[in-house]
């Protein structure tokens, strides 16, 4: 056998590097004179993975700042694209019985396993009985709380499941409320309480005593087991996935101990409570928990003491939440003995703190990491809500506030541009489609606010080869129920002059004869508004931005972008709630929502009707503005945007369907990122936007084939 040194060895890393060299590349470290680690150099390592011997098992202990952290470079074979399972539950508990505590935990920890959940939590002092009062004091007591957590262990190390036991345990002549956090059937640290209540019905000093200290450590169960409320218990197999632990009070103090678990690089927070119930506590600790995810930048998992604890004083009710980054992803209802589960999504966590610049990173030397191999495998249903239209509220909702809000800042917007150019017009060309009539709406808005007549608004209708009856009478109708100035100007004999000029058949209807309609009618806007001295507004949406389904120097251009942050579907969802609010205009709108879109640049059918539909090139924009989501709100790979499609989706579409969507997004998104590097000035009024002078700065000559690749795979 090579050489064998002490785990003391591992501070020296200039040493080490020499005694890797000098035994060929390969070192045994021991904690108790055994081969407790092997260290490869990566030279040895290089040679195994050739020689096809791998070792799944491989880790890599490498020292940071003084402490050791776990490494593998073995990726997640199944790619689990950041979804992790995570339960909180509440067990009946027999007060100051830990041993016949033992056969319920064991079912919940089994049941867990079972629904492949990954990460358990159970409530504070689950082994013993939140409410034992002076009995904590009871060798009894003591000595069983031990034998029930290694009962626990024995018949859960198969099990591939992290889970928390809460238990008393006696360290250097005190007792501490401790988290015993176990796998595989041994306990892989120990993290006692920090901050005891003493006030109200609360009295934990009485019996325990707050650990303020650094880490320290304990003997148990023949280990050596890591003690201390600075311990950090990472993923060998799937590192995004590292967890700290707090106890009930410590989540309700001004600086929990989560805070700079979290900073160290904590991405879930379990929380062992019991926390009793009185009138209003339940939302406020539910917004308490969604409020410290959303600061950290974290998942949460609180678990919450139920029945069988004492009710002399006070009764608890198993309130189990789950929440990530603000959103409370499951919840139980009080009194049920109910669990929360859901499935955590890493990747949106780290996604987060990346972009989140002033989310700061710690390097605190005080904490520990932990290591732990467990693997994740890819969930083939996710256990969480992935709404069809992330933009809008839940399906059938009406949010008078959202649309009312929504319109307020896009007007605000224009009305400062207003201010800022001292003009009191405003010109839209309206085509009777969606956009263009939401345009309009914004308009009436300011000038309402501005306190300015409606006649300063100007909705010019410019009807070419493929307008429609139905969209040209739509203009009218609604410029006449909001009161705005109205003008029609026929581009038919100016186009067909301009083909002549060209030397382009009219008959011929490729992108040029489309692309000539769009930059006349700028044009013609253009003009007008310098004519008439006003502004010339924007129509284009963020998804056809996104898309690049617009005519570069034609409705790509304007003097001010109102919608440009505004995804197609939320388009409609504004001018639906416009209609509610303002029925006046409602006759109109509602007509408008109804409209195929199109850009009506083909000529119509024999009946008149429209033959070109967007949809049916770019796929349904439900689908696209999924896309948009969360590929540019989180950064989402194409493969795992094409998961939560599948996932949304597949019900609706067939597989292939929303993976050639996806393609052709991908593939429009890279092509034209050259029109959205000069787009005008338009207010920001979503998460998602893609301002080249804000949210997304791309260079115009980017690649796409690797992103291609990946989806052609799928």
């Amino acid at each position: 056998m090579s050489k064998i040194q002490p785990i003391t060895s591992l501070r020296d890393t200039a040493k080490l590097e020499e005694d890797l060299k000098a035994n060929d590349g390969v070192l045994h470290i021991t904690k108790n004179g055994y081969s407790d680690l092997v260290i490869l150099s990566p030279e040895v390592y290089e040679e195994l993975v050739r020689n096809g011997k791998n070792p799944s098992s491989f880790s890599f202990q490498k020292e940071k700042n003084g402490d050791l952290t776990s490494f593998s470079p073995n990726s997640n074979p199944s790619d689990p694209f950041g979804f992790v399972r995570v339960r909180a539950t509440s067990t009946y508990v027999h007060v100051s019985s830990p041993l016949e505590n033992v056969e319920g935990i064991i079912e919940a920890i089994e049941k867990a396993a079972s629904d492949k959940v990954h990460v358990l939590v159970l409530p504070e002092l689950s082994i013993s009985g939140y409410t034992c009062g002076d009995l904590f004091r009871n060798g009894a007591l003591l000595k069983n709380s031990l034998e029930a957590i290694r009962k626990i262990l024995k018949e859960t190390k198969e099990q591939d499941i992290l889970f928390t036991l809460g238990a008393p345990f006696f360290k250097g002549n005190k007792l501490y409320n401790c988290a015993f956090v176990c796998f595989k059937g041994k306990v892989l640290g120990i993290v006692p309480k920090k901050n005891l209540p003493n006030y109200s019905e609360f009295y934990e000093a009485r019996h325990f005593a707050s650990w303020e200290t650094s880490n320290s450590s304990v003997s148990l169960f023949g280990e050596t087991v890591p003690f201390g409320n600075r311990l950090l218990f990472k993923d060998e197999c799937y590192e995004n996935l590292t967890i700290g632990v707090e106890i009930c009070e410590d989540l309700w103090v001004p600086n929990p101990p989560s805070t700079e678990l979290a900073l160290n690089g904590a991405t879930l927070i379990l929380n062992l409570s019991a926390s009793n119930e009185v009138v209003g506590k339940a939302k406020y600790r539910k917004d308490l928990i969604s409020m410290t995810s959303a600061r950290l930048f974290a998942a949460y998992a609180y678990s919450d003491a139920g029945a069988g604890e004492s009710t002399t004083d006070v009764v608890f009710a198993s309130h189990n939440l789950i929440a990530e980054n603000g959103k409370v992803l499951a919840e139980t209802p009080l009194f049920e003995m109910k669990s929360a589960t859901a499935d955590i999504d890493l990747e949106k966590i780290v996604s987060e703190r990346i972009r989140m610049t002033t989310y700061p990173s710690s390097n605190d030397e005080s904490y520990a990491v932990i290591g732990f191999s467990l693997p994740i495998l890819r969930p083939q249903k996710v256990l969480r809500e992935y709404r069809r239209n992330p933009f809008l509220p839940k399906e059938g909702a009406f949010d008078e506030e959202r649309v009312r809000t929504i319109l307020l800042i896009q007007a605000e917007g224009l009305i400062k541009r207003l201010e800022t150019v001292r003009q009191k017009k405003v010109l839209v060309g309206l085509s009777g489609g969606l956009d263009s009539t939401l345009a309009l709406l914004v308009a009436t808005v300011a000038f309402d606010r501005l306190g300015y007549d409606r006649k300063g608004i100007k909705a010019v209708t410019l009807p070419a080869f493929g307008t429609s009856k139905r969209t040209h009478d739509n203009a009218l109708l609604l410029s006449k129920e909001l009161g705005v100035e109205f003008e029609e100007i026929n581009l038919k004999k100016t186009l067909l002059s301009h083909f002549d000029d060209i030397h382009h058949d009219p008959n011929n209807h490729n992108v040029t004869y489309e692309n000539a309609q769009a930059r006349e009618r700028t044009q013609v806007l253009m003009d007008i508004a310098n004519d008439e001295n006003s502004l010339m507004l924007g129509t284009g949406d963020l998804s056809e931005l996104c898309l690049g389904w617009t005519t570069y120097n034609g409705d790509h251009m304007s003097m001010y972008g109102v919608n440009a942050s505004i995804p197609k579907t939320l388009v409609r969802y504004l001018c639906e709630g416009y209609a509610k609010i303002h029925p006046e205009a409602a006759p109109s709108l509602n007509d408008i929502i109804d409209t195929p879109i199109s850009p009506e640049l083909l000529p119509l059918d024999q009946k008149g009707k429209i033959q070109q539909q967007t949809e049916d090139v770019v796929g349904p924009y439900e689908v696209v503005d999924f896309i948009i989501y969360h590929f540019l709100r989180y950064g989402y790979r194409p493969s795992k945007v094409y998961f939560l499609l599948c996932q949304a989706y597949g019900e609706k579409y067939g597989k292939e369907q929303l993976k050639g969507w996806l393609s052709s997004f991908f593939s429009r998104f890279w092509r034209n990122q050259f029109k959205r590097s000069c787009l005008p000035d338009g207010a920001k009024v979503g998460t998602v936007a893609i301002s080249p002078r804000g949210d997304w700065r791309m260079p115009s000559d980017a690649s796409v084939k690797d992103y291609l690749d990946e989806i052609e795979k799928l």
